[in-house]
């Protein structure tokens, strides 16, 4: 099924994305030029897929693989975003 056209409130999922992808990203950024705006927008699909948790989910990414195993005791390595905005995260392998 078709939505129409400019009605923003039949689509609330695209809607949510963007919001997060504006808030998170390109309000804290000055975009120089297209290429720019697509490593911002990559990167941000990046995070929301591989290490956002999603509350749907359990507080799982939406890639997230159960049979990977993380060994508890390794250390903790923080990775930080391009803009510097948001700070990943993962215990080292």
């Amino acid at each position: 099924m078709k939505i129409p056209p400019q009605t923003p409130p039949a689509n609330c999922f695209i809607e949510r994305w963007g919001r997060g992808l504006r808030e998170e990203r390109t309000d804290h950024v000055l975009i120089h030029n297209e290429r720019h705006a697509q490593a911002m927008v990559g990167e941000y699909v990046d995070h929301v897929n591989n290490h956002r948790p999603h509350q749907g989910r359990q507080q799982l990414p939406p890639n997230h693989d159960p049979a990977v195993i993380i060994a508890m005791h390794a250390p903790v390595r923080r990775r930080q975003q391009r803009a510097g905005m948001i700070n990943e995260y993962h215990r080292a392998a």
